[in-house]
């Protein structure tokens, strides 16, 4: 099934508009290969956050990147994290609350774990609170960066809903998903569920 754009989909009262969804990268930012940057290029409703260093992320620094981000949608988003960013919506709903619209966190990394990468240590340690928005983990079955125990105590935590994939690795353009269909009928479920209940 084809994800429809955020500018044209609408409830079955035909009056809503879609939520926008803001793009969150993990460290390197997403490659032209990766599904994030596969959905940017093919809906307009998407756009991705912009923090100073892709490769030596410091987490104050992505924080006001999101800020800036949210700040200039016209409605609360749906945030799509891969891999470090995925923290990053954690440190960031701890410290700035409920701005937004729900998020869905695809690939959770570990920091205690041998894969985590050390620039991103400003990131390590992860706020265990509730996230006052709705939120969805998407694990896979083999992901060197965390595993899925990690996926759902996290999920637990932070009151998420886990779903887990196959073996997927990092659910990144490493794993060869070209436009990532299956995430989109996720993003897409997930998206209507959270309209529902008038976001």
């Amino acid at each position: 099934m084809r994800f429809r754009p955020a500018n044209t989909h609408a409830h079955g009262n035909g009056t809503a508009m879609t939520l926008p969804v803001l793009l969150l990268p993990g460290i390197g930012g997403s490659g032209a290969d990766h599904w994030q940057s596969h959905w940017e290029r093919t809906d307009p409703g998407m756009t991705r956050f912009a923090p100073s260093h892709w490769d030596r992320p410091e987490l104050a620094d992505w924080c006001k990147a999101l800020d800036r981000a949210v700040g200039t949608l016209d409605r609360p988003p749906i945030l799509v994290a891969h891999s470090l960013a995925c923290l990053l919506v954690a440190h960031w709903a701890a410290a700035r609350g409920a701005s937004v619209a729900g998020a869905m966190l695809v690939a959770v990394p570990d920091p205690s774990g041998l894969a985590f990468p050390d620039e991103a240590r400003t990131f390590a340690q992860v706020p265990e609170q509730p996230l006052p928005f709705p939120s969805l983990i998407v694990a896979s079955a083999n992901d060197p960066y965390g595993t899925v125990d990690y996926g759902n105590r996290r999920a637990r935590q932070w009151g998420s809903r886990l779903i887990t994939l196959g073996p997927l690795g990092h659910i990144n353009a490493g794993s060869n998903l070209g436009d990532w269909p299956e995430g989109r009928d996720i993003l897409t479920s997930f998206r209507a569920e959270i309209e529902g209940k008038g976001a």
